[in-house]
């Protein structure tokens, strides 16, 4: 079959035609026909063995990509995730990981959603507890998934969403998804902090989705710290650290403020939030993206061109998608 591979380890996945075909092992393994599966960081990182989710694997000759849509044998078109890479003509599915597909929802869109509704979703519901009328800021929202996260913020009930970002055009996008405040992080950081500072005093922020991590972390905590009088409860969820994995936190931070910090990605959710995700959260966010209420941008890309698709330089807001 067809499939994009990585024959060896640190190197770009290849085009081939001959790759043997995936069977399936088990009557919790289906079968499925691709036709489209995204490119996330996350493949990346994978594929080259850099992703903690991979830290203990030995390396073998392999297709790349974590899920995708198609068609099972019985004709059911559905968004999977895969037990066998999904870059590639044939992949096997586990059956209680898919979701059958609105039928007005094109190809590149349903495969392109999934990942950015995993790192926003479960963060903004499973570790914030997202109540309506609450206030989130979104720090790092003008990628793929930080664009996903304002569109869902908002259909969940928040009542203001404040976005960070280095991109002023990008921010200003975001108004027309649901954003109503932008913070530039280009700017000086004591503007950034007088800034944050007084959004914070005006209506307190409740929650932060980060996907930057780094010094962008260390200023909107500080932003955030009291001064030793009673402060307002904020949960702080990390999904990425797109600026930097590290950071220097101050132990006053934490012992003058009422903050809840807490991480969300592969190992992180429960069983049960899984299942919640894969039943009912997954399924709702596809029917919204069939009537419009959700969008998301896509580069679509045929599967020969994988290997200069591979690091091909898109903008950051659109998520590349390839055509099977």
């Amino acid at each position: 079959m067809k499939a994009a591979v990585v024959f060896q380890k640190g190197e770009l996945p290849k085009y081939t035609k001959e790759f043997p075909e995936p069977k399936v092992q088990s009557e919790n393994e289906l079968l499925i026909l691709v036709k489209a599966s995204a490119v996330k960081n996350l493949d990346k990182m994978q594929a080259s063995g850099k992703h903690y989710s991979t830290q203990n694997e030995i390396f073998k000759e392999k297709v790349v990509g974590g899920d995708g849509i198609g068609f099972l044998e019985d004709g059911t078109r559905v968004y999977g995730i895969g037990i066998s890479g999904m870059i590639a003509e044939k992949a096997i599915v586990d059956k209680n990981r898919i979701v059958k597909l609105p039928g007005n929802i094109d190809d590149a869109t349903a495969a392109a959603l999934p990942n950015a509704v995993m790192g926003s979703a479960p963060a903004l519901l499973f570790r914030a507890g997202l109540k309506t009328g609450e206030t989130v800021l979104i720090n790092g929202a003008t990628g793929v998934t930080g664009k996903i996260a304002v569109q869902i913020a908002k259909f969940y009930g928040a009542k203001k969403v404040i976005v960070t970002g280095r991109n002023e055009s990008a921010l200003k996008e975001l108004l027309a998804l649901g954003a109503d405040e932008i913070i530039n992080l280009k700017q000086e950081n004591e503007a950034f902090l007088e800034q944050l500072k007084n959004s914070h005093n005006q209506i307190p922020i409740d929650v932060v989705i980060d996907y930057l991590w780094g010094q962008s972390a260390e200023l909107i905590l500080s932003a955030l710290k009291g001064d030793g009088s009673f402060s307002h409860r904020t949960r702080y969820v990390t999904v990425g650290g797109m600026m930097s994995d590290t950071l220097t936190l101050s132990s006053s931070v934490l012992r003058s403020t009422d903050i809840q910090i807490s991480g969300s990605g592969l190992g992180s959710w429960t069983r049960e939030e899984i299942k919640l995700l894969i039943d009912k959260i997954l399924p709702e966010m596809f029917q919204l993206a069939a009537e419009a209420k959700l969008t998301i941008d896509t580069v679509k890309i045929p599967l020969k061109d994988i290997e200069t698709a591979w690091d091909i330089n898109i903008d950051g807001g659109k998520r590349l998608v390839i055509i099977i």
